[in-house]
C-alpha cells in the first residue's frame, strides 16, 4: 500500500421516493448511469475514491445524457468480500447529497473483480423535494 485500482459500472435506480411523487425506473422513462472511477487504497482496509458518473434518461420519445455525477467517497473494507462506502454527491443538475452504498465482490482473479452493490443515493436542493432512490451497481475493477 498504497494501491490504486480503477472500475467502471452500470448504475440502475430502481425506485425513487420523494415528496413532489414517487416513481419506479422504466415507468414513464428509464434511467441508468455508467460509473467510471478510481480507488485509492491507503491500507488493506481504508481508501478514498473518485467516481464520475453519466447518467442517460430513455423514453419513447428520446434519449440524451439528463445529469452528470461527481461523487468522491471514502471506502472500508469490513471483510469477506464486502465493503461499506461513503460518497458526497455534487450533480450538474444542482442536486447535491450523500450515498451510502454496500459492495459485495461477486468474483475475483488475478486481475480484475465483479462486483455488485446496493446504493441508496439521497439528494437535496434544486428547488426539488428531498429524494431517497434505492439501486444497484454491477461492475468490474481493475
Amino acid at each position: 500500500y498504497p494501491e490504486v485500482k480503477g472500475y467502471t459500472a452500470v448504475v440502475v435506480p430502481i425506485y425513487t421516493f420523494s415528496n413532489d411523487g414517487n416513481s419506479l425506473n422504466g415507468k414513464n422513462s428509464f434511467t441508468i448511469g455508467n460509473a467510471w472511477g478510481i480507488n485509492l487504497w491507503k491500507s488493506k482496509r481504508f481508501g478514498f475514491s473518485f467516481e464520475l458518473t453519466p447518467f442517460l434518461k430513455i423514453n419513447s420519445h428520446e434519449s440524451k445524457v439528463s445529469n452528470i455525477l461527481f461523487h468522491p467517497g471514502v471506502l472500508y473494507r469490513i471483510g469477506h468480500e464486502f465493503t461499506l462506502i461513503g460518497r458526497v454527491a455534487y450533480e450538474t443538475s444542482g442536486r447535491y447529497g450523500f450515498t451510502p452504498i454496500l459492495n459485495k465482490v461477486i468474483k475475483r482473479t488475478a486481475s480484475n473483480t465483479l462486483y455488485i452493490a446496493l446504493i441508496c443515493p439521497v439528494r437535496f436542493g434544486n428547488g426539488a423535494a428531498t429524494s431517497v432512490a434505492p439501486g444497484f451497481q454491477f461492475g468490474i475493477g481493475f
